[in-house]
């Protein structure tokens, strides 16, 4: 199953913007080992980031978004009070119907999880944006 953007390069862009914007990051994590793929902190703004990249299988795709999104929430339980799921912006084309086919439930989870947010990581030139998790909500 090929990565056509592998999850390492979207780590190494985000750290080259967010470190030109002033955060201080975490060392990269080594194979095997546990916590936040990057914890990104300037001031008290503190974010724990989890990065996947982008498969060229959809099912393989929707594994890994299900996968980060628990990953992501479970940093709570070190104290997180922002939780990211950094991801290739090439995802933006499949979110909003991934987020309708969900409807209420993917509205849901935005709400008990406020903190909660997606960002969409371009590697040329390295960019993001960042969104909210019900940003990709239709609006009725």
């Amino acid at each position: 199953m090929a990565q056509l953007i592998p999850s390492d390069e979207i780590e190494r862009c985000l750290r080259l913007c967010l470190s030109a914007e002033g955060y201080r990051l975490s060392p990269p994590r080594r194979n095997g080992e546990t916590g936040a793929d990057l914890i990104a902190t300037k001031g008290d703004d503190e974010h724990f980031i989890e990065v996947i990249g982008f498969r060229e299988f959809p099912p393989a795709r929707s594994k890994d978004f299900y996968e980060v999104f628990f990953r992501a929430v479970s940093r709570l339980v070190d104290g997180a009070k922002k939780l990211v799921i950094a991801l290739p912006r090439r995802f933006a084309q499949g979110l909003p119907t991934r987020a309708s086919h969900y409807g209420e439930a993917w509205r849901r989870m935005g709400t008990a999880f406020p903190e909660l947010e997606i960002w969409l990581v371009n590697c040329d030139p390295p960019s993001y944006q960042r969104t909210s998790w019900n940003h990709w909500l239709k609006k009725e």
